[in-house]
């Protein structure tokens, strides 16, 4: 065994196949397969699928005696409760002692699978590439805790369905699945991460449907009108509400009735008890529209919301990302903050910025801050943040990364270090932007914030750190996980943001 040191190629990995055999138990590996299929399926599809958090919980669950019921649930409507709660929040049976070895053991499973992987594409005997004992190459830093475990969320989002009763017109989040037909809505208010005055505004929104003539929208192409509810809150206690609606054939003045009467309703109505700081109505044809797709409408109240992070004022709009755990978010910040080393010598480069707040909360320590964001309400609020907190070395940049970042990292070439920041949604980073990361020497560190590393993400991991293959133009010398920091921002949830340092 100790000769197998040759590298396998990237497109073909018939020889690390033949390799799993080497292992006692089939399917040991997450890439076990019969029929092996390219290697872009064979570590993404099986173990991105795995749900390491749930199988660990399962564990925990069993060892411990049953709970009882919270006392608001009552004998009627607790398994409803119950049911939702095991499905948004599967945890919440754990103490949050408990739930925090659940998530470390988790991602310290992905990172030896991921880590097992890259070593093989890069040569690594398999006896070194998988050893018995569960040591990493890279530091594993213990998983920082959320400082606020109830009621943490400044963002959530209500459907509108048929509720347990039957009744079409019940705001709450779904059980069921649309492919079974089974999909019924369970209202909210007993979910742990929910806060008081998201649940508030949802029941507020559901008295208002249950007197509205028109139906809501539960299906496309059956008609309806009355759609899902967002709720947004700062540490202020600010509330923004935005209703989203489908017009159908409703004329113009149809819809500024709609519009009066739900503005009324939560101005001078029963909805006045939520004390909604905005209310903004979105007239949306498609299942999800962005502002430029569909302009928010403000009936009324302030345009945007404002946080307070990290010694900065931030400006939100309506459909700006930001991290749903504000607390969490400043430690997350922290952490990213420390692990880029910064100075005054070097470039940050913040792609899928957001609203900039990593950038501009580390402006002060770099010679300048380079934004990329998709959302251009989002790069508004980053200029406008920037602007209001007195920080004049930041530009941001509205599109999509891979069709500005080759071009932004070509006039940057002046053999200034640049330290690069990627905090990705769920679907990753496009192939362009790991080739022109990859394949630009003067990033030298990067920092990867993953909330779920699975599917695309972990197939940038890979492509970071693979060897270089012409064929894919990963031309740059391959990066190297050295760092992992888990920071909880999701209590009673199996997520967790994954913080990964590399660097070259």
């Amino acid at each position: 065994m100790a000769g197998l040191k040759r590298r396998v190629p990237l497109h073909s990995l018939r020889y690390f196949i033949s390799m799993v055999g080497l292992f006692s138990k089939p399917g040991l590996l997450p890439w076990y397969a019969r029929n092996p299929p390219g290697w872009s399926q064979l570590f993404l599809g099986t173990v991105c699928k795995g749900d390491f958090t749930r199988v660990i919980a399962t564990k925990c669950q069993k060892g411990q005696k049953s709970q009882k019921k919270p006392s608001h649930l009552g004998p009627l409507d607790g398994s409803w409760q119950e049911r939702l709660a095991d499905v948004v929040t599967p945890l919440w049976r754990l103490s949050y002692e408990e739930q925090l070895k659940v998530k470390f053991a988790a991602q310290k499973k992905i990172l030896q699978r991921l880590e097992s992987y890259i070593q093989m594409l890069n040569g690594v005997s398999v006896t070194t590439a998988v050893p018995k004992s569960e040591r990493l190459s890279c530091l594993l830093h213990p998983i920082i805790p959320s400082p606020v475990i109830n009621g943490y969320r400044n963002k959530s989002t209500f459907s509108v369905n048929r509720g347990p009763d039957g009744n079409p017109k019940t705001v709450g989040f779904y059980l069921g699945t649309w492919r079974d037909g089974n999909v019924v809505c369970v209202q909210s208010n007993h979910l742990k991460n929910i806060p008081e005055k998201h649940s508030q505004v949802a029941q507020y929104y559901e008295v208002f449907l249950r007197q509205s003539p028109l139906e809501p929208c539960l299906v496309f192409h059956e008609g309806g009108y009355w759609r899902e509810l967002t709720v947004r809150t700062n540490s202020q206690g600010h509330t923004m509400a935005i209703i989203t609606f489908h017009p159908q054939k409703l004329s113009q003045e149809e819809l500024h009735v709609q519009k009066e009467i739900v503005k009324e309703f939560f101005i001078r109505g029963p909805g006045a008890a939520c004390g909604l700081t905005s209310l903004y109505f979105q007239e949306s044809t498609m299942a999800r529209c962005s502002h430029q797709q569909s302009p928010y409408q403000l009936l009324f109240g302030e345009p945007y919301i404002f946080e307070e992070l990290l010694s900065l004022k931030i400006r939100i709009s309506p459909d700006a990302f930001f991290q749903i755990n504000t607390a969490g978010a400043e430690m997350l910040y922290r952490t990213v903050g420390e692990l880029t080393g910064v100075n005054s010598d070097t470039i940050l480069l913040d792609i899928c910025c957001g609203t900039g707040v990593i950038g501009l909360s580390l402006a002060q320590h770099t010679s300048r801050v380079l934004g990329i964001e998709l959302l251009e309400q989002a790069v508004e609020d980053a200029r406008w943040t920037a602007a209001f907190n007195g920080i004049t070395n930041s530009e941001f940049h509205t599109g999509q990364a891979e069709k500005i970042l080759p071009g932004l990292l070509k006039s940057k070439e002046d053999g200034q270090s640049i330290v690069a920041v990627v905090n990705p949604a769920r679907a990753g980073l496009h192939y362009k932007v790991i080739q022109a990361i990859r394949n630009f020497r003067a990033i030298h560190t990067l920092v990867f914030v993953s909330c779920k590393l699975h599917g695309e993400s972990t197939r940038n991991v890979i492509e970071l750190c693979c060897p270089p293959d012409p064929a894919k133009k990963l031309l740059g010398e391959p990066f190297v996980l050295q760092q992992a920091v888990p920071v909880d921002l999701f209590p009673h949830t199996p997520h967790c943001e994954l913080v990964l340092l590399f660097t070259r």
